[in-house]
């Protein structure tokens, strides 16, 4: 478990399900998500891989509530990815957050993954970080820029949106 200012931050359980579906079911929320339908399925998958990249990895998102509640206003962290379209994304540690509509723009996400980060670093060592950002998501992509990543690339997947891809660390050869 981190703590921040403002928040604790824990890995995912069984009971963080009802609350990780809650978290994507603003509409605009999930437009920066892939387009995702909201569904307890799509949220147990996501739950299922928050878990799996612990116990596996030793690292992956934390639940995020502010002290003392037990409400999740967030899923952020670093955990162990794999897209499947290359381009720096396939088997590596991938940064990410997701802030309930209610608390955008109250600075969580910079918070938190600060403190992620710093977690990771001394946890993990230094090493590459890789996020990806839809085009156009301009609060995200200036939280990026500040947590110190960098474009390194872009993807458009097949139907989708363009993928602005960022990079903390050391840069891909």
């Amino acid at each position: 478990m981190l703590t921040t200012e403002r928040f604790t931050l824990s890995p995912p359980v069984a009971g963080d399900l009802d609350d990780l579906y809650a978290l994507t079911a603003a509409e605009e929320t999930r437009r920066f998500l892939g387009g995702i339908e909201p569904s307890r399925m799509d949220s147990f998958q996501r739950l299922l891989r928050n878990a799996g990249s612990w116990a596996l990895h030793g690292y992956g998102t934390f639940m995020v509530r502010p002290h003392g509640q037990d409400r999740i206003v967030a899923n952020c962290g670093v955990f162990r990815s794999f897209r499947g379209f290359g381009k720096g994304l396939d088997d590596v540690p991938e940064a990410g957050w997701i802030i309930h509509r209610d608390w955008w723009g109250n600075g969580v996400a910079g918070e938190v993954m600060r403190a992620v980060l710093a977690w990771f670093d001394a946890t993990q060592g230094e090493q590459r970080v890789a996020c990806m950002i839809e085009d156009g998501h301009a609060a995200s992509a200036a939280i990026a820029a500040k947590l110190g990543f960098v474009e390194y690339a872009r993807h458009t997947p097949e139907g989708g949106h363009e993928l602005v891809l960022y990079e903390r660390g050391q840069p891909l050869p």
